[in-house]
């Protein structure tokens, strides 16, 4: 039976492995080596020229980041994935890989500090790459800011940390009839809660950090071509159809669906040098194999945290698009496969004193500068991961002083709740 047809928890333990013919190795071997050895300088040559496969140095291709990458593109039902050593370093190599100085990416206003940095510091400041933010709720203004000059839209499938939904097929819609692919950042909901071929996405980036590993062990990031977008001949991406004169005059959009993935690998990895370590491959490898199970748990437990909350005296407001009644139920029913994961934000009665009280209060739950674990974490987003953002910009992405976000772990629910309920009294007695 071809891989491709078995379900996604069979995929999440077998896609893109076959236990070796040699040693009969059942687990994916750590092929921790820096280079390979030749059998001749043809053999070498040809693989330089990319006229066959093969591994040339551990910075371009590993045989256990292979295995990664080959999984994550079945579970993605892509046609190509390039790993790196982070998922900032993903999201950066994703644009750049379609766009240059001079050119201008579309992005939501409610993105992630760190991609808001990345684009607004680092990409429009340093690079040449203007980024123009739109409201992803207004439909108009997204296609008034298409020009000449725009390489793509990117959006989040789930805002961090406001939660909100984008309406996916609308967004494709008009990046599709203007010549542009969509870029999502698919970390909040994995492949497992959201289907982003079937709803039109293009590119998927991954914090492998996060969901996918889930245990808070390994650093890492993907890339995933879905093989939906055709570059060949399209005007808005000279680089995708000219010579590389780095790389033998290969044209990228000749290649077809590999076209992207291989400019990702053999132009942007080859130069950067992000690669994603062997050992953290083998570590992610391992948390992939329970992401089914785990994301039913934490979405799961989620949904009891929210519905607890919602109905506290001590708590202004809570997001959780599972949520009866949050903004973005209707839509999570229509584009989520049953769950809208482990993470949700919520504003205590009394603002910053109260909840920086509840947060020091809390026992089971870890302050830690990461989501999305196989343990509780809670975080202040206003003064961590979003304090790079000018007050207007911290607005804009819907951060109030007040906030916490809350990544809801593998314990309990029970025992979550009581943690919470406890600390929730504390912050009230200021």
């Amino acid at each position: 039976m071809n891989q491709n047809e078995y379900g996604f928890d069979t995929k999440a333990l077998h896609a893109g492995f076959v236990p070796d013919k040699k040693t009969g190795s059942y687990a994916v071997p750590i092929y921790q080596t820096t280079a390979y050895r030749y059998e001749s300088t043809d053999d070498v040559a040809a693989e330089m020229m990319l006229e066959k496969p093969g591994y040339i140095y551990t910075r371009l291709g590993n045989p256990t980041t292979e295995v990664l990458e080959n999984r994550i593109t079945a579970l993605e039902s892509g046609a190509g994935t390039v790993c790196f050593s982070s998922g900032m370093a993903a999201v950066m190599a994703a644009v750049q890989n379609i766009a240059e100085s001079g050119s201008e990416i579309i992005s939501s206003n409610t993105l992630y500090g760190g991609t808001h940095t990345l684009f607004f510091q680092r990409f429009q400041k340093r690079y040449g790459i203007k980024v123009v933010p739109v409201d992803q709720e207004n439909f108009s203004e997204i296609e008034e800011a298409i020009n000449e000059k725009t390489r793509c839209i990117y959006i989040e499938s789930l805002g961090n940390p406001t939660l909100n939904i984008p309406d996916f097929s609308a967004i494709t819609s008009i990046a599709h009839k203007h010549g542009l692919p969509v870029i999502l950042d698919n970390t909040f909901t994995t492949p497992y809660l959201f289907n982003a071929k079937e709803h039109g996405i293009d590119i998927v980036v991954h914090s492998l950090t996060k969901y996918m590993g889930g245990h808070g062990n390994s650093m890492g990031g993907s890339v995933t071509d879905l093989g939906t977008f055709d570059f060949k001949g399209n005007p808005r991406f000279e680089e995708m159809n000219t010579p590389d004169d780095s790389y033998h005059g290969i044209v990228y959009a000749d290649l077809g669906q590999m076209g992207y993935t291989t400019k990702l690998r053999a132009a942007i990895l080859r130069d950067t040098g992000s690669c994603l370590s062997p050992f953290n491959s083998f570590l992610l490898l391992l948390g992939i194999e329970t992401l089914g199970l785990r994301m039913e748990r934490h979405s799961s437990s989620a949904l009891k945290l929210a519905e607890y909350l919602n109905s506290h005296e001590a708590i202004s407001w809570v997001k959780y698009p599972g949520l009866k009644g949050d903004a973005f139920y209707e839509r999570g029913k229509k584009y989520l496969n049953g769950g809208a994961g482990g993470v949700l934000s919520f504003g205590i009665k009394g603002g910053y004193k109260s909840a920086c009280s509840f947060i020091n209060s809390l026992e089971l739950a870890s302050l830690v500068v990461n989501v999305a674990d196989s343990r509780s974490i809670v975080l202040h987003p206003a003064s961590t991961t979003h304090s790079q953002l000018s007050e207007e910009d911290m607005i804009t992405a819907g951060i109030d002083p007040g906030l916490v976000r809350f990544s809801v772990g593998l314990e309990n629910a029970e025992d979550i709740i009581a943690d919470i309920e406890r600390s929730l009294d504390i912050s009230q007695k200021l």
